[in-house]
């Protein structure tokens, strides 16, 4: 085995350990993720709050569809904390 064939399946088993992650605790991931961002908004006076919510969904979006289902973080606008 060569050490691509090593970094290829460290990174399946961390893909693999997202999806669980993802798929258990969604709701949780989605806050995080809302938070995140709502910090980063506030940090930076909302000068980029447009681009900010549109990274944040778009994270969501890519860490939902890991196990190729939409069904594991709710859809819905970034809030304020």
């Amino acid at each position: 085995m060569g050490i691509f064939d090593k970094f290829k399946n460290t990174a399946e088993e961390l893909k693999d350990k997202a999806t669980d992650l993802v798929n258990d605790h969604g709701d949780k991931v989605g806050e995080g993720l809302d938070k995140a961002g709502n910090l980063v908004d506030e940090k930076t006076g909302g000068k980029y709050g447009d681009k900010i919510d549109s990274g944040v969904e778009k994270a969501k979006e890519g860490l939902d569809n890991l196990d190729g289902q939409n069904d594991d973080i709710p859809d819905g606008p970034n809030q304020p904390a």
